[in-house]
């Protein structure tokens, strides 16, 4: 039997088998035409006292979300600038990854890792790696090149630094901005719900989504398990997911548990590859989207086995202790073969590259939360510690560097070359190629004033960063970094009125230094193999937020200064920084019954010494909207328009990558079926103009390569609660 036909088949039986006991799905949008009563979840998706903060009006939404040592925050009362998107919008927009979760948020592009598939998230025109993305508030725990979506309860998205709230992201990134994913967990009511779809090229899915709770309500189970398969909207282009996540919780009294375990599997063939435009060269015309300029036997595998376990403990009505702890493994494989331009007419010229890779990763937290009064002045005090490990075993081949003709616009298949030009170690036995051990401790203080309308946040985080890097072909140690640094945090929020809020922060991101090579411009180096203090950015920020009720929205203007090292008189230092200045206005809610809406608009200038950054456009613009419609029960409609400016792809500024839009549409239908049973059928078309556009430049930082935007794509599917 046929390994798809056999998943597919283990699938439906796991689904029917799990049928009697499951129960109908969590809502979160306050819409009540033909949906199931809701009902508050007691269940906390990250064990926490608060749980989670309430869907806004609309379901799109949240009121709060998560926010480091600080723990679980409304919007209204914390001096940072945050969206949490939930279950509703990734269930209505059909979303297949946290990355297309992502594209209605107007301060975030997404984008592609160096070399490879990997979602990298860029905030702020700063990158942030899917490996830095947090799993309830734990570092490296998520599938490192790919998030499906079904494993997600909410996408939290902080804008702006933030190593004082979450620690140092290991990966180095996150310097715009966080993301934190929050796992589901089982509702009140018993929940079963199954998904069938297809979408353009035939592409099938199936998913199952059951929870129950135990014991009075004390414990609880949440099963879901996704499998899509199949040619996708490109033509040549393939892909195949499989997942299953088990999330469990119980809270008696003042304890709360909860606990996840994880298992997904993400294959890619022949899929649009990254393309690099040759310096001295106009950016040229994007490719027709619907053919894959990939060759066909280039491919990326990935598998990734994760767990997390959280406990939070009242010793009393003031004092609030937690623990928290996960591990992860993942392995990847892959041939990939990214062609560079090297002419006006589309001419290319590629090599092929294999690579295998093996990661185990294990990452806690601890600490304790007190509130207290000292006069008329309120205090929450928090304490944490945390650290994080990771090793890395990489083996990687070449082929011939020469390389093979082939041109954009009318790619040819070619036999794939053999990978044995330049090799680094054993694909059968990878050695540890690099290590990364992280800790940090903070203390945190928010003090309240004048019945808690001023609020003021003072903290510092301690933290230090340990890399160790390995010839892949020896494991003979070619690298040692270690170096600590503080990071302190300062924000205060005024509640001007109920309904209006003003704020203002200083806040520091933190990566590691550089090493300072050997030789620069073929001259040496006089500080060679010193390594460089940690990289800290500078960040301030002013903003106004809005809650309305129905309608809200935030207003934010900020500055950031990063760092950039090079070679002054002989010696390697810091000689520049990356000055990022930005206005960030939101909006969302439900304006009126049955019209939602999702927005904004994102104005970035990323200056490096006079020029722009490369992958930062100036402007960023989203607006969606969801329309129920009146007289027609049951039925919505849905619109989103995403726009981004110009940008370039190289620090001379002479490589220009054009703006562009899309527009998407969709629409659904609920019915109930023997007055019990609730059928939901989705329709969804991505970019309906089927306009070809360069959709991001680079991800990684200093490089400029270019990603196709994906063709006009129809996406169907039918979910059924019972």
């Amino acid at each position: 039997m046929p390994a798809t036909h056999f998943k597919r088949s283990v699938l439906s039986l796991t689904l029917a088998s799990l049928i009697p006991v499951a129960a109908h799905a969590q809502s979160e949008s306050d819409e009540t035409t033909l949906t199931l009563p809701s009902v508050v979840v007691k269940a906390s998706a990250d064990a926490s006292a608060e749980g989670l903060k309430p869907a806004y009006a609309g379901g799109q939404v949240a009121t709060g979300g998560r926010l480091g040592i600080l723990g679980n925050q409304d919007n209204m009362e914390t001096p940072f600038s945050l969206t949490s998107y939930t279950q509703t919008l990734i269930q209505d927009q059909q979303a297949a990854s946290v990355g297309e979760v992502l594209l209605n948020d107007p301060a975030v592009r997404v984008a592609r890792g160096f070399g490879n598939f990997q979602q990298v998230y860029l905030v702020r025109g700063l990158p942030i790696f899917s490996d830095d993305m947090s799993y309830n508030g734990l570092y490296g725990l998520l599938p490192r090149q790919y998030v499906a979506a079904e494993l997600v309860e909410r996408v939290e998205v902080l804008r702006g630094a933030n190593a004082f709230l979450n620690g140092a992201a290991p990966g180095g990134s996150g310097l715009g901005g966080a993301i934190n994913v929050v796992p589901k967990r089982a509702p009140n009511y018993p929940l079963k719900q199954i998904t069938a779809g297809i979408q353009s090229g035939g592409q099938t899915y199936a998913a199952g989504d059951f929870a129950q709770r135990f014991a009075d309500d004390r414990f609880g189970l949440r099963l879901n398990l996704a499998n899509r398969d199949g040619e996708t909207a490109v033509d040549g282009a393939s892909s195949e997911l499989s997942l299953i996540s088990l999330g469990a919780d119980y809270r008696h009294e003042g304890l709360r548990i909860s606990a996840d375990l994880g298992h997904q599997e993400h294959r890619l063939d022949g899929a649009q590859p990254n393309i690099t435009i040759g310096p001295g060269l106009d950016i040229p015309s994007a490719p027709d989207a619907s053919e894959s300029v990939a060759q066909p036997w280039t491919y990326s595998s990935a598998r990734d086995t994760f767990g997390t376990l959280r406990a939070e403990y009242d010793f009393n009505e003031n004092i609030t202790g937690w623990i928290a702890g996960g591990m992860r493994e993942g392995d990847e494989s892959g041939s990939f073969s990214n062609p560079t331009v090297i002419n006006a007419s589309g001419d290319t010229n590629a090599t092929r590259f294999d690579n295998v890779r093996e990661d185990q990763v294990k990452t806690g937290d601890v600490g304790v939360r007190g509130s207290f009064a000292t006069g008329s002045v309120g205090h929450s005090l928090s304490l944490s510690a945390s650290v994080f490990e990771s090793e890395s075993r990489n083996a990687f081949a070449f082929s011939d560097f020469g390389g093979f003709a082939n041109n954009l616009y009318a790619p040819t298949d070619v036999t794939a070359p053999p990978a044995n030009a330049f090799l680094g170690g054993t694909f059968d036995d990878p050695l540890v190629t690099e290590e990364i051990e992280t800790s940090s401790v903070a203390l945190a203080d928010v003090l309240s004033f004048m019945e808690d309308r001023l609020q003021v946040t003072v903290g510092a985080r301690h933290q230090k960063i340990e890399t160790r890097s390995y010839d892949a072909t020896t494991g003979e140690q070619s690298a040692d970094y270690s170096e600590s640094a503080v990071t302190p945090v300062a924000g205060v929020l005024y509640r001007i009125t109920p309904s209006i809020s003003t704020y203002a922060n200083y806040i520091e991101g933190l990566v590691k230094g550089d090493v300072a090579p050997a030789e620069a411009g073929s001259r040496p180096v006089i500080n060679a193999g010193e390594a460089l203090e940690p990289y800290q950015t500078e960040q301030t920020e002013v903003g106004l937020k809005y809650d309305g009720g129905r309608i809200g929205g935030n207003l934010s203007v900020y500055q950031s200064r990063k760092p950039i090292a090079g070679t002054e008189n002989g010696e390697y230092q810091v000689v520049d920084h990356q000055r990022n200045r930005g206005l960030e206005l939101s909006v969302f809610g439900q304006p009126v019954q049955g019209l939602s809406v999702l927005g904004g608009i994102s104005l970035l200038d990323a200056e490096v010494d006079g020029n722009e950054a490369i992958g930062a456009p100036t402007t960023q613009a989203n607006l969606g909207v969801d329309w129920m419609v009146p007289g027609m029960q049951g039925l919505s409609l849905d619109g989103r328009a995403i726009y981004t400016s110009s940008q370039y792809a190289d620090l001379a500024n002479t490589q220009e990558v054009p703006s562009w839009t899309r527009f998407d549409l969709g629409a659904r239908y609920t019915a109930l079926v023997n007055d019990e049973q609730q059928l939901t059928v989705r329709a969804r078309v991505e970019n309906v103009a089927d306009r070809d556009y360069w959709a991001s430049v680079g991800g990684f930082p200093g490089s400029g390569y270019l990603t196709v935007g994906a063709p006009r794509t129809l996406v169907l599917s039918t979910t059924l609660d019972f």
